[in-house]
Order: structure tokens, then C-alpha cells, then sequence
């Protein structure tokens, strides 16, 4: 850090980070972040997730868990809305992360594609 206006804005970016954590939003974007997640790619999947949020302006949180139950399925992320909905998606990249929060968080349109209720009615 070399200036004041470096600490300036080092605290505008941990208060977006903190405001997309802690605000009243549309949507809970949550990242499944213990070992197996973080061992199959979760890291780069928050971080397309929370780009694109911030990015998009899109009335949502993004925040990390630990385990979710399934390792097999990961990373996994789950949105949940206001009505207390969840929609779980599995095997998420950055490229599917970026066009679930486009279709799911953007327009409300909900990816069956990627989610585990997709694997159940193929009977996998």
C-alpha cells in the first residue's frame, strides 16, 4: 500500500465483499468448500459466482459452507430464494457457474440441466 487512496479503496472492495455476505437479498448463492469441494474446483466456481454477482448487481449473497453430503457431485452450489426454495447444482465449472447466474439469479429461470433432480430422473 503507497497512498490513502490505496486503503480507500482496498476498504470499498471488503465492503462489497462484506455487503454480499450479509445483505437482505432475492437469493442465497452458497458454495460447497470443504476438501472434496475445493479438491474438484470450488474455488475458481465462487469466484466466477461472485463476479458475476458483482458484475450483474444481482439481488443476491454468495457465501462458502463446508461439506454438503455430496463429494460425489461436487463442486455444488445451492441457491435458495425467499420462499425458502433450494436448488442444488452439481458438477459446476465456472462456465456453468456464470450461466446458472445469468438464467437463475438473473431471470429467475431455474437450469434443470445442472441440477441433482437431473440425475434422479435419469435414475443415475
Amino acid at each position: 500500500m503507497k497512498s490513502l487512496e490505496d486503503l480507500r479503496k482496498l476498504r470499498e472492495e471488503a465492503l462489497k465483499s462484506v455487503d454480499m455476505r450479509n445483505s437482505e437479498k432475492d437469493y442465497r448463492v452458497v458454495v460447497g468448500m470443504a476438501t472434496c469441494g475445493i479438491a474438484a474446483g470450488a474455488r475458481p466456481v465462487l469466484k466466477a459466482l461472485v463476479e458475476s454477482a458483482a458484475l450483474n448487481n444481482y439481488s443476491c449473497t454468495v457465501s462458502q459452507t463446508g461439506c454438503i453430503g455430496m463429494c460425489v457431485y461436487e463442486p455444488l452450489i445451492e441457491i435458495f430464494d425467499k420462499d425458502g426454495n433450494e436448488t442444488t447444482y452439481i458438477n459446476v465449472d465456472e462456465n456453468k457457474a456464470k450461466e446458472i447466474m445469468d438464467s437463475h439469479i438473473g431471470k429467475g429461470i431455474i437450469l434443470e440441466k445442472y441440477t441433482i433432480d437431473s440425475i434422479k430422473s435419469r435414475g443415475v
